[in-house]
């Protein structure tokens, strides 16, 4: 893990902020914020819900490379708060991005919009035989299998299931559209 974040950290990301810092110069903020999504925030985002459960440390320089990215963007300088640059932007910090990640392609598994694999692994409580009168099943939760190791509390089985049944119950309705669920969770994960 330490070996692939520094490598997409510091040879990838940073290097591509390199760049871009003496293309963007002459650039407006519309386009320098459609190249930095373009080169930067897919570098972030790619495989991100493998991240889920990792150490602070390999976030906090993922979170470095996102706050670089923000302030190149917003021309904001190094000194400024950077809490206040994300949020006019509209970015999610990178914690809660893997978490809003997550939430969403559980979502996708429960409304079959995943290949089955995936699909299989988000098992809702009212599907168990002999469960269906307990109160967790009107409420949308999804069974957590159990785990022996430390690893395997990191996989996404286990993390997607506990992402989701920490949601609130009215981001669960099954009747939701999947633009309306991602506005109502990042909105929800914005109050955080």
């Amino acid at each position: 893990m330490a070996s692939y974040l520094s490598s997409l950290c510091a040879v990838q990301v940073f290097f591509q902020l390199r760049q871009l810092r003496s293309v963007c110069r002459s650039l407006t903020t519309e386009p320098t914020h459609a190249l930095v999504q373009a080169f930067i925030s897919c570098r972030l985002d790619y495989c991100n819900s493998v991240l889920a459960g990792v150490a602070d440390v390999y976030l906090r320089r993922l979170q470095s490379v996102q706050n670089e990215a923000a302030r190149l963007v917003s021309g904001a300088h190094r000194h400024d708060h950077i809490t206040l640059v994300l949020v006019g932007l509209h970015w999610l910090p990178v914690c809660q991005r893997i978490i809003y990640k997550t939430t969403v392609l559980v979502w996708k598994c429960l409304h079959d919009a995943t290949p089955c694999y995936l699909a299989d692994l988000c098992v809702p409580a009212h599907s168990v035989h002999g469960r269906q009168q307990l109160r967790s099943t009107a409420s949308g939760t999804l069974l957590v299998p159990r785990v022996q190791t430390a690893t395997g509390q990191l996989s996404f089985a286990i993390n997607g299931s506990r992402t989701w049944n920490s949601l609130p119950a009215d981001l669960k309705t099954p009747d939701t559209t999947r633009c309306s669920f991602k506005r109502h969770r990042k909105a929800h994960l914005f109050q955080q």
